[in-house]
């Protein structure tokens, strides 16, 4: 077989064009370049779906999980609302109730008397010593009273 060219054709042909059987140049460096935007456009999606719990991971948010959940329902669902609600969440700083809630609940613990963790005082139990309907019940501890200071008039 003669792999000469038609008569037809002009002597000069371009580069992309391929001799029989030889591999096309064009259509590998055409596929070459789709797969690899297919991928940088994934990663940019990615990259930017995840903003919302990297911002919140960065600042040590304590609504990290939910931003993340959110994330989560967001890429699953293809519901933007959640993304959206995540990255609000990410840029809010929600105030620390429980280290305030707790040092309240020690200071009160400490007005009545009890011991933190002291389950005595709050579970209280049936009295063990038995006593006749004549004998007064035992003393309890009395709480201080707190007597308003007198105005000078």
């Amino acid at each position: 077989m003669n792999a000469s060219l038609n008569a037809s054709a002009p002597h000069h042909l371009p580069a992309f064009i391929t001799s029989p059987g030889g591999t096309d140049v064009l259509a590998v460096a055409a596929a070459t370049l789709l797969i690899l935007a297919v991928l940088a456009v994934g990663l940019l999606f990615l990259r930017l779906h995840t903003l919302p719990e990297r911002i919140a991971h960065k600042g040590h948010k304590l609504q990290f999980e939910i931003v993340a959940v959110l994330g989560l329902l967001s890429l699953f669902t293809h519901v933007h609302l959640f993304w959206v609600i995540g990255l609000m969440l990410a840029l809010i700083d929600l105030p620390d109730f429980g280290g305030t809630l707790g040092r309240m609940a020690r200071a009160l613990e400490r007005i009545a008397g009890s011991r933190p963790g002291d389950e005595a005082a709050e579970t209280p139990e049936a009295p063990s010593v038995v006593t006749s309907p004549e004998e007064p019940p035992p003393p309890t501890r009395a709480l201080p009273r707190i007597v308003p200071a007198s105005t000078g008039s």
